[in-house]
């Protein structure tokens, strides 16, 4: 059963997500390198891109299991 989302004033802290996301043709991609963010203090941080190849519901699918995978290492 899925946890239902309480929100608590002050509760939690709060995040941006940033994930890379795009489609491209089969065959087109020929190398998937780290993204670099920019910080509002200047200095600079990576993130990893990731790639999930398949049909449209195959590919719903696993970003869905990605997402919450995601919410779970950062729950532990």
């Amino acid at each position: 059963m899925a946890r239902r989302l309480k929100l608590v004033k002050g509760a939690g802290r709060r995040a941006t997500l940033v994930y890379g996301m795009r489609t491209f043709a089969p065959q087109q991609i020929t190398a998937v390198e780290n993204a670099v963010v920019r910080l509002a203090d200047g200095s600079a941080s990576r993130i990893t891109m990731h790639v999930i190849e398949g049909t449209r519901a195959q590919i719903r699918s696993q970003l869905m299991r990605s997402v919450d995978a995601f919410f779970e290492l950062l729950d532990e």
